[in-house]
């Protein structure tokens, strides 16, 4: 029975393959962004959140557990600062996987696995609350700016009668 078995073997040996994981995770870690098979990419993406989550811990402890993995100091220190501050707010998810199609000599699927990046939906935002702001009817007018609008609104005569039927039963 296969029970209690979690990942894939990948058709190497078990210290090949945890010594592959340890440099596709430094390169996560230094390039934002690396193209992989779908597999890999599967199971890489388990490993790099627990580090960023170690990061984003960032006791020595956690320090540590990071260096026994990722070897190189340099991305240990960019993943304790840089990475740590950008996903702070964030609870988990910070990789995608984009399918990317197949690899021309065996055709394996091809995936592309990032982190993701805050900044480009603050950006975002910001782009739209901009363009809400230019176009004059969607945003609102802050208290005594003129509309630049032609059409005069007519008041709700409706409304001023339902007030006096109301005032009246009282």
């Amino acid at each position: 029975m296969y029970h209690g078995k979690a990942g894939r073997k990948l058709g190497r040996t078990s210290s090949h393959r945890e010594s592959m994981f340890r440099n596709m995770v430094t390169s996560v870690i230094k390039h934002e962004r690396i193209r992989t098979t779908d597999a890999k990419a599967k199971e890489l993406r388990k490993i790099a959140e627990k580090m960023i989550t170690l990061g984003k811990r960032g006791d020595l402890h956690a320090r540590r557990q990071v260096l026994s993995f990722v070897r190189d100091k340099e991305m240990v220190k960019k993943l304790f600062g840089e990475l740590s501050e950008r996903y702070r707010e964030r609870n988990g998810g910070y990789t995608r996987i984009v399918k990317a199609g197949y690899r021309a000599g065996d055709n394996a699927p091809v995936s592309i696995l990032e982190l993701i990046s805050d900044e480009k939906k603050k950006e975002r935002a910001e782009l739209k609350s901009k363009a809400k702001k230019r176009s004059g009817g969607k945003a609102e007018n802050p208290a005594g700016a003129k509309t630049t609008s032609k059409t005069k609104i007519k008041p709700d005569k409706s409304k001023d009668k339902k007030k006096e039927k109301f005032e009246a039963t009282e």
